[in-house]
């Protein structure tokens, strides 16, 4: 059992507003260098070294080093999935007046959460898959059908079922911005790249968002059923 204090220790650790804007951004799954996550950080790059030295000890993120170069990346799925729910959690909390800019319009369209889709695009694909019989979606779990399977091969998508690791096949998580799941584990994550390869999508610089391209648009709703309207849907 994990006693109380390493859970408050590591709620600590995330609490700092610097280092929750550290991790937040490198919800994006890609690996970002001291000086990037500074500038999300809002703080210095010293005070920055000092924030990713105690987050790689607690082993929240890690890093790779590349010649001169660090880029720090999160640890692990598992700790993207816990800075997700704690992002749901804030979300569903009391509001606060804040006009919606474009930055919040473009990232509840489409986003990546650590290394797969999130947003209306990534519901609307986990519905469509979901109404068309190819995947079977109960909470937190998730399974792809026969069909399913034929579908996502035609898409370039394999499942690898050998894969080593803990890492589900399929699961899901509750989209923070619309309250309904998104496809996660490994076929969030095939989903993701076999995208970006397609150009369906593109990353956004300097943030989370992903851009939807007409191709892609016209694509995901060919291949996947999206529910007429998906674009313009309120959150739930």
């Amino acid at each position: 059992m994990v006693s109380g204090n390493t859970v408050a220790e590591v709620a600590r650790l995330i609490g700092d507003v610097a280092r929750a804007n550290i991790l937040s951004a490198l919800m994006g799954g890609q690996a970002l260098t001291a000086g990037e996550l500074a500038h999300h950080a809002g703080v210095t790059p010293q005070t920055t070294s000092g924030h990713l030295a105690r987050l790689a000890e607690a082993e929240l993120v890690k890093v790779e080093k590349q010649g001169r170069h660090r880029y720090y990346r999160l640890a692990s799925a598992d700790v993207a999935q816990a800075l997700h729910a704690l992002m749901t959690v804030a979300a569903g909390g009391p509001k606060r007046h804040r006009p919606i800019g474009p930055r919040d319009a473009a990232l509840r369209l489409a986003r990546t959460c650590y290394d797969h889709m999130a947003g209306r695009l990534a519901v609307a694909l986990a519905d469509g898959l979901r109404a068309n019989g190819h995947v079977i979606l109960t909470d937190g779990a998730g399974l792809v059908t026969d069909t399913g399977r034929r579908l996502l091969c035609d898409f370039g998508v394999a499942l690898d079922d050998g894969a080593k690791g803990r890492r589900p096949l399929c699961r899901t998580c509750l989209d923070w911005s619309e309250r309904r799941p998104h496809l996660a584990g490994r076929l969030g994550a095939a989903l993701l790249d076999r995208a970006l390869d397609l150009g369906w999508v593109h990353r956004a610089t300097d943030s989370r968002a992903l851009r939807l391209s007409p191709a892609g648009e016209r694509g995901f709703s060919s291949a996947f059923g999206l529910p007429p309207g998906w674009r313009d849907a309120p959150a739930a």
